[in-house]
């Protein structure tokens, strides 16, 4: 266990087998400034991996509790450096997708007021590339999964992401958080109420999470540390996207219908039966 987060460390693969925190808008809202401090985990008995691993590798230390949801007090900030929670990423994909669905996640949590994370690397598909002298392996899969479990509107969802770079919608990557575990083989949020375990993590739905980066400057943070009594949190905003996409198939089954109505007609006009 650490400041803000605990993990699981998976030494024959020199990094974490799931890093879990909860997060709250307070958490998000933190303003203490990243100093970079990479170093080995003096809590891992076996020995972390170390930052001579990671050099000249090609791979990013990429985070796995991210230093921007841990940003509200220096000590939390500076366990996220620990090497134990990093993971080898391609650079395309820890400085792009990964990074914005972590921003997502702090949208999350701006507009939930608090929710619960589990992140880590997808390391059941062997064997793997490694890196450096302590062979760390380098994850085709990343996963991360969020429980609001906040009234009214209690719900799950998971993500599985390649590692690579990509351009496509966070929404091609959700899933049920049953499927991550899955491919996982970790059973998440055991210690829920068994009925409303299953219910939670056999179904998402994407519109129900704000589809927006974090993205609130140091001075609105400032101003929410002195005072967040008139805070109002942001809207849940769905994209032209969904909009669109709601629209075709809505269309789509109406067309769908005219075409099975005039169908009928012309076959009944032949004297043939339609089924």
């Amino acid at each position: 266990e650490h400041t803000g987060f605990a993990l699981v460390y998976d030494e024959e693969h020199e990094q974490a087998r799931w890093v879990a925190y909860q997060l709250t808008r307070d958490h998000v809202y933190g303003n203490f400034s990243r100093k970079d401090n990479f170093r080995e985990d003096p809590t891992i008995k076996t020995g972390s991996a170390t930052l001579a691993d990671y050099r000249a590798s090609g791979y990013d230390r990429g985070h796995l509790a991210p230093a921007g949801d841990l940003s509200y007090s220096e000590e939390s900030l500076s366990d996220s450096f620990y090497m134990s929670n990093m993971s080898p990423q391609e650079p395309s994909f820890n400085r792009g997708i990964w990074s914005t669905l972590e921003s997502y996640v702090r949208s999350y949590a701006a507009t939930e007021g608090l929710i619960y994370v589990v992140t880590g690397p997808i390391l059941s598909d062997s064997p793997y590339k490694t890196i450096g002298k302590n062979k760390v392996s380098v994850p085709d899969y990343y996963y991360k999964v969020i429980l609001d479990y906040t009234e009214p509107e209690k719900k799950m969802i998971g993500f599985v992401l390649p590692n690579e770079g990509s351009k496509e919608s966070l929404e091609i990557f959700a899933t049920t958080v049953r499927d991550v575990e899955q491919l996982t083989g970790i059973d998440f949020f055991y210690q829920l109420p068994k009925g409303e375990q299953e219910l939670l993590e056999t179904a998402y739905d994407y519109s129900l999470w704000p589809n927006t980066e974090f993205r609130v400057t140091k001075a609105e943070k400032e101003a929410y540390a002195l005072d967040n009594s008139s805070f109002v949190p942001p809207s849940k905003e769905i994209s032209v996207y969904l909009i669109v996409k709601e629209k075709v198939e809505e269309l789509m089954m109406l067309t769908k219908k005219e075409i099975t109505l005039l169908l009928k007609s012309f076959l009944y006009s032949l004297n043939i039966n339609f089924t």
